[in-house]
């Protein structure tokens, strides 16, 4: 069994994410206090309920509506990570490893602390800037993005390229799988590109969960500053076998990763060809650890009879630790 860990980007996120492993295991409460320690958010209150509250018992804003706080890309990408780290603590207490490793977007970073690239605490410290530029260093304006599913990625191409020589944004932002790509922009970009697409054939369009125009040029700000804070990192040689966003190829210890890192923010992410590069690398059993199932479900809609785990709660991590035990 050559096993990968895979960990899940924005809009997987739900409150209440992480209560029931946090409540059974220390190691699970070891990690949440100590991402809580490092960004001085409370971990408890922002994964449970969706607030945001400051870790010193101070509230952070006056606004206390359950979830809320939880869908704002300031907090969302520090959130799911902190599930995350917190599973593969329990996992590794239980021996249980990988040989390779990639996330969706933010998912990346955990790969890169589970892969020693980075240490926790530069991780945690680089995902909280992260999410608060990407979601405050975006130009005036409404965006959205929308996932394109069952239809020719090539077409998709063409007709965002249409608009933008109309004068309006929108590109593709991710390549999920061979099925899916998710376009994103301004939001009259994408609605025009809907229905030029719905005309062309496509059935099956997704509007995201998310608050941004990720993934595009329209971040190139947000890009600029974070390459200041990843300037300060000290970047380590690679434990495992991680593959990145930009390319699907897998890291090499001489990579610049903080321009990787920084231009990260404004390319398409690849998991399409992640996934490609993980087959080649004979990938046989594909473990998502963090909420939903996003990624486990793009695994299986490429490859036929995917031997693919998911680990969202205490229920699911029992079992995967039967599973991969044997």
């Amino acid at each position: 069994m050559k096993i990968a860990f895979l960990f899940p980007g924005q809009g997987s996120q739900v409150a209440g994410m992480g209560k029931d492993i946090y409540e059974e295991y220390e190691e699970a409460r070891k990690v949440f206090d100590e991402v809580s320690t490092i960004s001085g958010i409370d971990m408890r209150t922002l994964c449970f309920n969706g607030i945001r509250k400051n870790y010193d018992g101070t509230p952070y804003n006056n606004d206390d509506k359950i979830g809320e706080d939880l869908i704002k890309t300031e907090n969302t990408q520090l959130a799911i990570a902190t599930m995350s780290l917190a599973i593969l603590d329990i996992l590794k207490k239980n021996k249980i490893e990988a040989e390779v490793t990639a996330g969706l977007s933010l998912g990346e970073y955990v790969s890169l602390i589970y892969a020693g690239a980075m240490s926790f605490e530069d991780g945690i410290k680089i995902l909280k800037r992260r999410g608060y530029l990407m979601q405050n260093l975006v130009p005036a304006g409404e965006y959205m993005m929308l996932a394109v599913i069952g239809f020719d990625a090539h077409i998709i191409e063409s007709v965002c390229e249409e608009i933008r020589n109309e004068g309006m944004y929108v590109v593709p932002a991710n390549y999920n799988y061979s099925g899916q790509t998710v376009i994103s922009g301004e939001i009259n970009a994408v609605k025009k590109a809907e229905e030029i697409l719905k005309n062309k054939g496509a059935r099956k369009l997704v509007p995201l969960k998310t608050s941004g125009p990720f993934h595009t040029a329209l971040l190139e700000k947000a890009k600029n500053e974070l390459k200041v804070d990843l300037e300060k990192v000290d970047f380590k040689n690679f434990k495992k076998l991680v593959f990145r966003n930009i390319d699907g190829k897998a890291y090499a210890n001489d990579d610049n990763i903080k321009d990787i890192l920084a231009n990260h923010i404004v390319s398409p992410v690849r998991f399409d060809a992640i996934i490609k590069n993980m087959l080649e690398h004979q990938v046989d059993t594909f473990v998502e650890i963090g909420p939903g199932k996003a990624l486990t479900g793009f695994i299986k809609k490429e490859v036929k009879d995917a031997n693919v785990v998911n680990i969202y709660d205490d229920t699911t991590l029992k079992n995967a630790i039967e599973v991969l035990k044997k």
